[in-house]
């Protein structure tokens, strides 16, 4: 991105496992020092440390690692339904009991809902590498183990990071617990805003402000744990996207003039395909 945009840094977000792995990059840009390729960090409910990670921690048994694998074992990918399955158990008063209920036994219409729809859209995973998350991450915490996880040779380290981060978490996620998300507070040295929004890991982000949905928490004191922060801290109501706006107009400088939509294959890079592209039919 900085070579196409011609631009010395960036301002990364990652969402989720995004932000997981955004978290590894900045502390390899730390170790090779290429820090200032990225001027600020925005996480979105990501986890880094996974000691307090949740119910998605009971998948990580050794005996239900075996069979995970075996299910992947002979197309080399996860097939991305057997994933949205497994977070639907994590929420199945909700996400399934709800529907057996309204749908099956009353005989109701599904409403109409943007989000599960957008839910809807699994995605498969390489075998190997979703192996490799539930162990290192996931089982091991290899992450926040100073050299437990290595990049192409260059062992990282999480205390190193500086960059100026902001870390968005969700008061009711149930795939990345606000407890969990707080613990990236204690790895990262740099500045840090953290932000505790209304709702769980997808309406909690996806809150856009004319919506008039939801709330935030901030709280500018040093504390310790999320426990303190939440005691100590402010709510506005609405989104919180107006506070990252700010928070990020600080980061950058200046603004600039938005010139209309990217046409694919127009800069450097040429298209690969017309959209939606191929691996939406894949079946």
């Amino acid at each position: 991105m900085r070579e196409l945009l011609g631009v010395p840094s960036v301002h990364a977000i990652g969402y989720c496992v995004a932000g997981t792995t955004l978290a590894a990059t900045l502390a390899l840009l730390e170790a090779r020092g290429e820090a200032d390729k990225v001027a600020s960090a925005t996480f979105f409910t990501a986890q880094v440390d996974f000691s307090a990670a949740g119910d998605l921690g009971l998948f990580v048994a050794d005996e239900t690692l075996q069979a995970i694998e075996q299910m992947s074992a002979e197309k080399g990918y996860m097939d991305g339904r057997y994933m949205a399955a497994t977070f639907n158990m994590l929420r199945g008063r909700d996400l399934i009991w709800n529907y057996v209920a309204n749908n099956y036994l009353l005989g109701e219409d599904y409403v109409p809902f943007d989000l599960l729809h957008w839910n809807g859209d699994t995605t498969n995973l390489p075998a190997k590498w979703h192996q490799a998350y539930l162990r290192d991450f996931y089982r091991d915490n290899k992450l926040v183990q100073p050299g437990g996880i290595v990049v192409d040779g260059t062992p990282i380290d999480l205390r190193r990071v500086k960059t100026p981060t902001y870390v968005q978490s969700g008061r009711e996620d149930h795939i990345a617990p606000a407890h969990s998300v707080w613990k990236i507070t204690d790895h990262f040295q740099g500045p840090l805003r953290f932000v505790l929004a209304g709702s769980g890991h997808i309406a909690g982000v996806v809150n856009p402000p004319e919506a008039q949905k939801y709330q935030y928490w901030t709280n500018d004191e040093k504390v310790g744990t999320l426990e303190e922060f939440v005691a100590g801290a402010k709510e506005t109501k609405g989104s919180w996207w107006p506070d990252w706006i700010q928070w990020i107009g600080a980061q950058a400088g200046k603004k600039v003039q938005a010139t209309g939509p990217r046409v694919p294959g127009g800069g450097k890079l040429k298209a690969l395909e017309d959209a939606p592209g191929s691996y939406v039919r894949a079946r």
